[in-house]
């Protein structure tokens, strides 16, 4: 009489069902998603614990949210100067929540189409620099000697001038349009990254799996873009949306001296145009007060923002929530 067979035990790596068949590994690209996914669900986590960073957070949410729906809201036809539906220099009321302009224009909808401008240069102008600073302070950071020391040096330079000075030297030079604002912001405010970048890339390169990844035959570019770029970006990130309200505030101050372009409303532009008005001394204060409390409000917005990222992925600053 035959004795009945013990049940044996799942091998490892073998679903139990189907003993037979290896359950098949997940893909490098799959872990990395996996990976990323939970930095991100981690640093939601991590973000939210700072009410400061939740409240810039959703200032911002609600003013792009304005931003989108622009055209919806008041129609492209409300810049027109021709077909003003109010009198000039209204006070605010029911039809006019904010006033009016010089034109008869409502200042409430010019300030909706002003977001759109603002909010655009503010991030392509910081892109461009954060772009420019961290791939000069990475190249300076990984190649020593005499090219770190003419890059540094230059560097320097932009330091030590004025970022308003050249910004309106380069907008006084070229032809006013909002590129021009854009491109005279992006190359006078990289030198603070590119400082940053430099000192993170330095450290990152005194560790020891670098001096594997040379051994083992990875090249300049493999090094930089592999081990230190991934490195760098949470200091990067954190440095983007600080720079960001520092160009908005530029792209304001350029508007109000008058080096942007007159066709495209903008706040700092609406500024402009309550100087010229006349807005300071006869007393308007709803010309000026909207579109300067409205820039002040977005780069007091990115900046909560910008602390609050920057003590998630950098505990040690200790920064106060």
């Amino acid at each position: 009489m035959e004795k009945p067979s013990e049940p044996r035990e799942p091998e490892l790596g073998k679903p139990s069902g189907d003993p037979g068949k290896a359950a098949p590994a997940p893909s490098p690209r799959a872990l990395t998603r996996a990976r990323r996914r939970q930095a991100v669900v981690r640093f939601w986590q991590q973000y939210r614990t700072h009410r400061a960073g939740l409240v810039g957070l959703a200032v911002l949410a609600v003013i792009a949210l304005l931003a989108l729906t622009a055209p919806l809201l008041v129609g492209a036809g409300s810049q027109s100067v021709t077909d003003a539906p109010g009198g000039p220099m209204e006070a605010p009321s029911g039809e006019f929540p904010l006033g009016t302009d010089q034109f008869g224009r409502s200042l409430l909808a010019l300030m909706l189409w002003g977001t759109r401008v603002s909010l655009t240069v503010g991030l392509l102008a910081a892109f461009l620099s954060v772009a420019i600073g961290t791939l000069v302070g990475i190249t300076a950071g990984h190649f020593k000697g005499w090219y770190a020391t003419v890059v540094m040096r230059v560097t320097d330079w932009f330091l030590v001038m004025p970022t308003l000075v050249l910004a309106i030297a380069l907008a006084t030079v070229l032809s006013r349009s909002v590129w021009t604002t854009i491109l005279a912001i992006g190359v006078t405010t990289w030198p603070t990254t590119a400082r940053l970048v430099r000192a993170q890339t330095l450290s990152v390169e005194s560790r020891p799996y670098i001096e594997r990844s040379r051994a083992l035959g990875g090249g300049h570019g493999h090094i930089m873009s592999r081990h230190v770029l991934p490195n760098v970006m949470p200091l990067v990130l954190a440095q983007t949306t600080l720079v960001i309200s520092t160009a908005i505030l530029t792209e304001a101050t350029l508007a109000f001296l008058g080096l942007s372009d007159p066709t495209i409303v903008s706040w700092g532009g609406l500024l402009q145009d309550a100087r010229e008005a006349g807005a300071v001394s006869s007393g308007n204060w709803w010309y000026l007060a909207p579109p300067g409390l409205a820039i002040a409000v977005v780069a007091l917005a990115f900046t909560l923002c910008g602390r609050a990222i920057e003590s998630v992925l950098n505990p040690k600053l200790g920064v106060s929530r």
